[in-house]
Parts: structure tokens; sequence; C-alpha cells
């Protein structure tokens, strides 16, 4: 049922708020590895942990606020990917403070190649090709519909 909700109601959606695009990509760095319905399932205490994704309240976090989410076992206690996060945002605030929008900087891209190698080359971590054409089919920047679902609308 949370599957389908997902699917029928978020997946491949633009989104233009600044903020849910980096909670989505934060929440696929999480995934990595994992199933997305473990994600879904741990996206409410992952909302409360990582202060409901805003990277400048994330990129205040400390090693103390570190051990604190390890031992939370409402979410993926995954010291790599908490850490990655943290830095992240701390880059988000930075660079999209000063640049702009999130927005325009993500949608600007149609591959998950692509989009890994400006991220790392900013400075993100556990960004890699796989997570970013995931991200990018999540948030409808590329068609990740089935060509036999009700939602595919072709190479975009």
């Amino acid at each position: 049922m949370l599957m389908q909700q997902y699917h029928d109601a978020e997946y491949g959606r633009i989104k233009n708020d600044d903020a849910e695009l980096f909670e989505k990509l934060c929440l696929e760095c999480f995934q990595a590895g994992l199933s997305w319905r473990t994600v879904l399932c741990k996206r409410d205490a992952f909302r409360q942990c990582f202060f409901g994704f805003d990277a400048g309240s994330i990129a205040l976090m400390t090693p103390d606020d570190i051990d604190k989410l390890m031992r939370d076992s409402r979410i993926i206690r995954n010291r790599r990917k908490i850490e990655a996060i943290i830095s992240n945002a701390k880059i988000q605030r930075s660079l999209f403070g000063e640049k702009g929008s999130f927005f325009k900087y993500i949608y600007s891209f149609n591959s998950g190649e692509a989009l890994s190698l400006s991220l790392r080359k900013n400075g993100y971590t556990f960004v890699g090709p796989t997570i970013c054409e995931a991200y990018l089919m999540s948030i409808g920047a590329v068609e990740g519909h089935e060509k036999t679902c009700y939602l595919y609308k072709g190479d975009q």
C-alpha cells in the first residue's frame, strides 16, 4: 500500500521546491543498497531527525548529533550516509545560497552520470551515478515509469 501510494502520488512528479529536492536527494543516499520501501517506512523519522531536511539546520549538526542518530532505531543507522547528509547540507547551503536555485541546477541534467559528476565536483558525497539516476527518475527529470505504466510519458 505504501509503495503504491508513493508511486501514484509522488514518484516521477516534478518538484520545484529546493528543500523537497534536497530531501529526495538525501533519501536516495540512504536508500543505496536497500529497498525504497525501507526508506519510505522511515521517512517520517528521517524528517524529524534531520530537521525537515532543512540544509541550514543539518549543516550545524555535530559529532554528538551523529552519535545520537547512530542510536536511533527509527532511521537507517549508517555513519557514512549520515555524515554524507551533513556534509552535503553544508555544501547545499553554501552553493545554492550564493548561486540560486537548486531546482534550476538539478533539472538541467538528463543523466545520473552527468549529475553525479557535477555534484561530486562541487564536493557532495554519496552521490554516485546510480543514486543520481534514481533521483532524477524520482523527481520527474527523466522518465522512470515502465512503458506499461499508466503514468508513463515517454522520454522527456
